[in-house]
């Protein structure tokens, strides 16, 4: 016999998936970064769990409560690890591109991010490695082949000048000759995910041309997967 959810069951599960998952993330500050990696996974897939454990009917609260406990251990499993190895390689990159306008960031679900602006990425309408951003790539190349168990996804974006049928395989041809360049310094062809947003994820106003340029970009994430 299936199970209708009330409105007020609803509301009760929702407060439940927030405590759950807040019970498991109130103890990150004094964590390493693997255990926040954990921790951070295991608080997510709490609240999950808590919701679909009720939701799929029958066994009252014990079963909200096995979600949560089946669910924080399937988040931890996929979590990120901020390892002591991604702390180094982070430290590295911020060496090695100091004054080139690269922003190198710790993520919050433990992934390091490299945001590689227009002025040394590309040029408008352009996917061709420009050559101030070739030093960066060997430098992180150089990184990814220090640090094998890695993997790593690059984000192509433009800015809004142009039609989306032009945009959006632009941002995946950016994406894709930023992976193909690190292909040729060594690192393996399957470590790589790439993507293409278009005009689609601006981080800037598209109205001058200040804002246009920051908007056209190459991010890439690297991430350690929880063993």
């Amino acid at each position: 016999m299936s199970t209708t959810i009330q409105p007020t069951q609803r509301s009760r599960l929702i407060a439940i998936a927030v405590i759950a998952g807040a019970t498991v993330l109130g103890g990150c500050a004094d964590m390493s970064g693997t255990q926040r990696g954990t921790a951070t996974g295991a608080g997510i897939g709490a609240g999950l769990g808590a919701i679909l454990g009720a939701s799929t009917g029958g066994g009252g609260g014990g079963r909200t409560a096995g979600g949560a406990v089946l669910g924080a251990a399937a988040g931890a499993a996929i979590g990120n690890v901020w390892s002591t190895r991604m702390e180094n390689q982070k430290q590295a990159m911020e060496q090695a591109t100091r004054g080139t306008g690269v922003q190198v960031t710790q993520t919050a679900d433990n992934r390091l991010k490299l945001a590689i602006p227009s002025d040394i990425s590309f040029d408008t309408n352009r996917s061709d490695i420009k050559p101030d951003f070739r030093p960066v790539l060997d430098r992180f190349g150089n990184s990814l082949n220090d640090n094998p168990s890695t993997v790593v996804t690059i984000i192509g974006h433009t800015d809004n000048t142009g039609s989306a049928a032009i945009n959006d395989p632009l941002s995946v041809d950016r994406a894709g000759r930023t992976r193909d360049y690190l292909i040729s310094r060594g690192v393996a062809p399957y470590r790589f995910t790439i993507e293409g947003r278009g005009e689609n994820d601006p981080i800037a106003s598209n109205n001058d041309s200040t804002g246009r340029a920051r908007n056209r970009r190459v991010e890439i994430f690297v991430a350690e997967r929880q063993q």
